[in-house]
């Protein structure tokens, strides 16, 4: 019998990020978008407004982002310790705010595409109709934002530490992204019903589909190298070569370090020594 019990020498596997304010706050926003969304398809069918009915498809699209962030915190908490993933399920959540990127962008790519229809073949605009949609669609996405500004800020603030949140940085880029593009037809529609510059509205949409585009590009270029198990920055890597190093004779011949997780790492390294 060997004297020392292998539960002293092993460690957990739960990599994946812990905030269920944030998890919490995401269904609030969920819940607060979907209603908002079937009140402007409703409407927009009864009262045959496209101005409606367009708003409320566009909000459709930031619900599936909400259900993925929502189903990747849940997953990601739900096996945990399930031994068939080799390093926990910390990229759930990575993979989730991977996802809602991708989402972003297609919303960028369809306000595009219409924008530019818009401004080659101009459409009819109902000002009022299309004012008062906006201003509901403003206020329900700074509420949202509010809901998820606190918790987001907080994720990335513990004890001095970065721990990052792609899941809910993404559900947030996405309430945003909606506050922008009501924020910005509001601007259009008041010059344009006041002044008569109609072609502001499908410029603005372009102006909103180039900054969400933006976003979305940088919320890709944080989770992308996580998903392909990128290696950590060659300054920080050779930090920890040196620190092996000065230890006897030791000398690594091969180094692997990269993220399991948003916040945690795993290394392999090869170690030749007489000692």
């Amino acid at each position: 019998m060997h004297p020392h019990p292998l539960e002293n020498w092993q460690h957990s596997h739960e990599f994946s990020v812990k905030n269920e304010k944030g998890e919490q706050r995401t269904q609030y926003v969920l819940v607060l978008t979907a209603i908002t969304m079937s009140v402007e398809i409703v409407a927009g069918s009864a009262y045959g407004s496209m101005a409606l009915l367009a708003d409320g498809w566009h909000m459709g699209t930031h619900v599936a982002a909400f259900l993925i962030a929502i189903f990747a915190y849940r997953y990601a908490r739900k096996h945990e310790n399930n031994p068939a993933y080799s390093f926990g399920t910390g990229k759930v959540n990575v993979l989730g705010g991977f996802a809602s990127a991708i989402a972003l962008a297609v919303v960028a790519l369809v306000m595009l595409v219409e924008s530019l229809q818009r401004i080659v073949d101009p459409h009819a605009i109902h000002f009022n109709e299309a004012i008062v949609v906006a201003c509901i669609g403003l206020l329900v996405n700074v509420v949202s934002a509010f809901l998820l500004k606190d918790d987001h800020s907080h994720a990335h603030h513990d004890d001095h530490q970065h721990h990052h949140d792609h899941n809910l940085k993404a559900a947030y880029l996405h309430v945003l992204a909606d506050a922008l593009t009501s924020l910005l037809a509001i601007v259009a529609l008041v010059l344009g019903k006041f002044l008569g510059w109609n072609w502001l509205d499908p410029i603005m949409g372009v102006v909103g589909a180039i900054i969400i585009t933006r976003w979305s590009y940088g919320l890709l270029k944080q989770t992308s190298p996580i998903l392909l198990d990128a290696s950590i920055e060659e300054d920080y890597k050779q930090a920890i070569v040196e620190m092996i190093e000065q230890d006897a004779d030791n000398r690594i011949s091969d180094i692997h370090v990269w993220r399991v997780g948003a916040n945690h790492y795993a290394v392999i390294l090869a170690l030749v020594t007489h000692t």
